[in-house]
């Protein structure tokens, strides 16, 4: 395998990693105003993400650092093209870390009530920002043969995007209710149960829908395989619910997340933005790549970095597994 492959191979593991990670912390922000009854509610919400939120975000960075650093021409064409839906998720992202710190800073009502609803709009934008994305990188700009975009800013607002963007937010809406049920005991775990067991056909509609319109656009035979799995993991992990195994539905979420990833970059390549004006003037996987030193100089820091920051992620989670309820939330204290 060449390197320009096994770079694309890992920005699709790293993108994966992102929704996976990120994907349950954009619906438990979702899910505030719907689960959380009171302030302890609330308070038991985001205590589940607490220890762990800032660290799901660095896959992005590191998601958009391997793009820049492997594929110079992808990064560059894809992020000026979409340059102002970008700046609405990196303030919704800016957003909610600024309201997970500040909401608990003063004992008053009114103050949580606002930084709560900048969580729950900051977690709406984002994922939907970020479906935006991945869908046209897959689907396409109108670029021109140096690799610029030809039209508006929100040219690659369309109804294809927008059921990329919507299957995004809705995977993360049931991804955090599954979460919260996992993580969670007592009234606001059966609350997330429920909601999550009810919302699971729902939220398949536009995944089935994206996962459709990827394999009829530009789909190979062999992304059926991953398109079939992720179907038949969605529907495991809604009959998962249903029978009360929230362990088996997490699980079941992250497979069917894994298909449509899969199925995904494997439509795309061999490219990595494709033209929508002329496929001559489409962005491959070789065409769009660094020098060969460079790659070699990733792979090496790649294979040292990646092993120690897997370890201590998976650490962090394993030192904060137990679930929390109401009673183990203490008084309000502030400074």
């Amino acid at each position: 395998m060449s390197l320009e492959i096994l770079w694309f191979c890992l920005i699709a593991i790293l993108w994966l990693g992102y929704l996976f990670l990120e994907g349950f912390d954009f619906g438990v922000g979702m899910l505030l105003p719907i689960l959380g009854r009171n302030e302890t509610d609330r308070r038991v919400l985001i205590n589940t993400i607490g220890p762990v939120w800032d660290g799901n975000e660095v896959w992005l960075l590191v998601a958009g650092g391997a793009t820049f650093a492997a594929f110079p021409g992808w990064y560059a064409s894809l992020f000026s093209g979409m340059y102002l839906p970008l700046v609405l998720v990196l303030l919704a992202l800016i957003g909610r870390g600024v309201a997970f710190e500040y909401r608990g800073k003063v004992d008053s009502p009114r103050w949580r009530r606002t930084w709560d609803l900048v969580i729950m709009i900051a977690s709406w934008v984002a994922p939907l920002g970020v479906g935006l994305l991945l869908t046209t990188s897959v689907l396409g700009l109108p670029l021109d043969a140096h690799g610029n975009r030809v039209g508006s800013a929100f040219v690659s607002v369309s109804w294809e995007t927008l059921v990329g963007a919507l299957a995004v937010a809705a995977f993360s809406l049931l991804h955090g209710a599954a979460f919260v049920a996992l993580k969670t005991a007592g009234d606001i775990r059966e609350r997330a149960r429920l909601f999550a067991a009810r919302f699971a056909p729902v939220a398949l509609v536009p995944i089935v829908g994206l996962l459709l319109l990827v394999q009829l656009r530009q789909g190979e035979w062999w992304t059926l395989v991953p398109l079939a799995i992720a179907g038949v993991a969605g529907l495991l992990a809604w009959r998962m619910l249903v029978l009360d195994r929230d362990g088996a539905a997490f699980v079941a979420l992250g497979v069917a997340l894994a298909g449509t990833v899969i199925t995904m970059f494997g439509a795309l390549y061999p490219d990595v933005l494709p033209s929508t004006l002329d496929p001559a003037y489409s962005l491959t996987v070789s065409g769009a790549a660094s020098s060969p030193y460079t790659l070699k100089v990733m792979t090496w820091v790649a294979a040292f970095g990646t092993p120690a920051v897997l370890v201590y992620q998976g650490w962090t989670y394993w030192v904060f597994r137990k679930r929390i309820s109401a009673r183990q939330i203490p008084p309000v204290h502030t400074p």
